[in-house]
């Protein structure tokens, strides 16, 4: 795949070409800031990319080297870089969502790994622990995946999950229930809390 590349035409005509995917808003104001004093920018040490454009493989496919499935691309969204989702390559049990009549922290409908971080630090959430305590391919931080996350799979690799029954999602709809999804139709639910559903880790490659 052909690498995108932004350019920028300064009005002294020096033209810069840099990858889209390193342009940040901090790169351009102090390239521009710099150009009036010399004409010439000194080499960038541009860290690279966890993932490599030319390794991605179709969605739905397994991403060798990074613990799972392909689920697709997400774009930088509440503080969290553009990145694609992972989905492992199996469940890890039925589990309850835990600690029902209680309020949690987890209720980001995108950020499944804020969530699941708030579930750890409050305990007894099973769904979350069977997912942060995954590994594969080396990596050990995969996280229960937020509604909207989980929702993803089901649009994008709704192969990789079992069609007779839901999945938690790590996002909590009150005190005594949380969002489940059933990948026969894709159908979103709110389930109590101690209900055992199906658990899938994901985890995050960032580009």
């Amino acid at each position: 795949m052909k690498q995108e590349m932004i350019t920028v035409k300064t009005p002294e005509g020096l033209v810069l070409k840099v990858p889209a995917h390193v342009v940040a808003t901090t790169f351009v104001a102090a390239a521009l800031a710099h150009i009036g004093v010399v004409h010439t920018l000194p080499a960038l040490a541009v860290a690279e990319p966890v993932a490599s454009e030319q390794a991605i493989p179709a969605l739905g496919e397994y991403w060798t080297g990074q613990g799972g499935h392909n689920g697709g691309f997400v774009p930088a969204r509440d503080g969290v870089p553009a990145h694609y989702l992972i989905f492992a390559a199996q469940d890890v049990g039925d589990r309850a969502w835990g600690r029902r009549g209680e309020e949690s922290g987890a209720t980001s409908k995108v950020d499944g790994h804020a969530n699941t971080q708030a579930l750890l630090t409050e305990g007894n959430h099973p769904a979350a622990t069977a997912c942060a305590e995954f590994q594969a391919d080396g990596h050990s931080d995969f996280y229960l995946p937020a509604a909207a996350e989980l929702y993803q799979g089901w649009l994008n690799t709704p192969e990789l999950f079992a069609k007779d029954c839901y999945y938690w999602s790590s996002t909590q709809r009150s005190a005594y229930g949380a969002v489940g999804l059933f990948f026969n139709d894709g159908a979103q639910d709110y389930g109590v809390k101690t209900t055992e559903l199906r658990v899938r880790p994901v985890r995050r490659v960032f580009i």
